[in-house]
């Protein structure tokens, strides 16, 4: 009898892909004899590699040896030699439903992810929002097209770590061991695009007030980029609790480590969040142009941990890409850095 293997494929954003994590997680603990290949960014290894034994990863490079037409034919070669039984499309772009095609053509079992574009156009309405409601998460819509191929899940995760976080042994001397009385919070002020970042001014106000409530606590400072730096180093210097640990560290895995022994993460609706969200660190998310309502809210994350503005425009967009109809970005200026110093406070006691 055939093994049943299924390939999983999903080829974007750091956060897109890191939501993979509890619904492939649970399918492979659910289903040990399912073997399971994740396709995606070279990046996205360090998600996978220390899951269940059953589940494999295979990296692709859709902008240099798989670019074009001729780039995804090599790329079906490679796939249809290892067998597999069921294709999940998790990303839906014009890329893998070529892919997809490919397969159906050759009578695979082929499903792919609805992405409710009609609910989402009427839930970023300019006027007249007729969607002000939760549509269905990523995690419930990747869980959908493991059912609709007969992989019915239970999605059950906390983390990628055990309960008592990753080994911080390894890590550099300047994050070193937490000491019993500290109290870790991360802070991720970053994210792709204007819409979803809170002024930088209003996070190292954010800062001086947890500095001064919680003297004693460190905080680690979290994003990419030289421009980014820069601002995380500046602040650094200023605070002396504060370190930037994007810096430190050198790898996504050694920051998901530090993240793991965090009391609490604020962070913009970014990548981080959602790393954090995977490495059961408990999140404080702060929302401008885009709202929790369209799906993407960290694993496990709670509403009430959302910080957002009460305005009639929000959201405007559903990936925070989008100028600022106003032009005044008052969805995030209007938030105020002592509300969210309030809701840390409010977890850590």
């Amino acid at each position: 009898m055939k093994t049943e293997h299924l390939l999983i494929m999903r080829f974007s954003a750091l956060g897109d892909v890191a939501m993979l994590v509890p619904v492939v997680s649970s399918l492979a603990r659910q289903y040990p004899d399912l073997r399971i290949t994740v396709l995606s960014r070279p990046f996205a290894r360090t998600f996978f590699e220390e899951m269940a034994p059953n589940v494999g990863f295979m990296e692709a490079d859709l902008k240099g040896e798989y670019h074009g037409v001729k780039g995804l034919n090599a790329l079906y070669r490679r796939l249809i030699a290892k067998n597999f039984t069921a294709i999940a499309d998790m990303h839906n772009i014009l890329r893998s439903s070529y892919l997809r095609m490919r397969f159906n053509l050759a009578n695979y079992r082929v499903e792919h992810l609805n992405k409710h574009r009609s609910e989402r156009r009427q839930l970023t309405a300019p006027q007249n929002k007729k969607t002000m409601r939760q549509l269905p998460t990523s995690f419930e819509g990747y869980a959908d097209v493991l059912s609709r191929l007969g992989y019915p899940v239970k999605l059950e995760f906390t983390s990628i770590f055990p309960p008592e976080g990753g080994n911080l042994r390894p890590l550099s001397d300047v994050i070193g061991e937490k000491k019993n009385f500290q109290q870790w919070i991360g802070i991720a002020p970053f994210a792709a695009h204007e819409g979803k970042i809170l002024p930088t001014e209003k996070t190292e106000e954010l800062i001086k007030e947890i500095s001064r409530r919680h003297p004693s606590c460190r905080i680690f400072l979290f994003g990419g980029g030289e421009k980014e730096h820069a601002v995380l180093n500046a602040w650094c210097e200023r605070y002396n609790n504060c370190t930037n640990a994007s810096q430190a560290l050198h790898s996504l895995k050694e920051e998901m480590v530090v993240m793991s022994h965090l009391d609490v993460m604020v962070s913009m609706d970014s990548g981080n969040m959602h790393l954090a969200a995977i490495s059961g660190t408990r999140v404080i998310s702060v929302w401008g142009e885009t709202h929790p309502y369209a799906g993407f809210l960290g694993w496990n994350q709670r509403p009430e941990d959302c910080i957002q503005a009460d305005l009639p425009c929000r959201p405007c967009s559903i990936y925070g890409n989008k100028p600022c109809q106003r032009g005044d970005y008052a969805c995030l200026t209007s938030i105020d850095p002592i509300t969210i110093a309030d809701k840390v406070d409010w977890i850590l006691n």
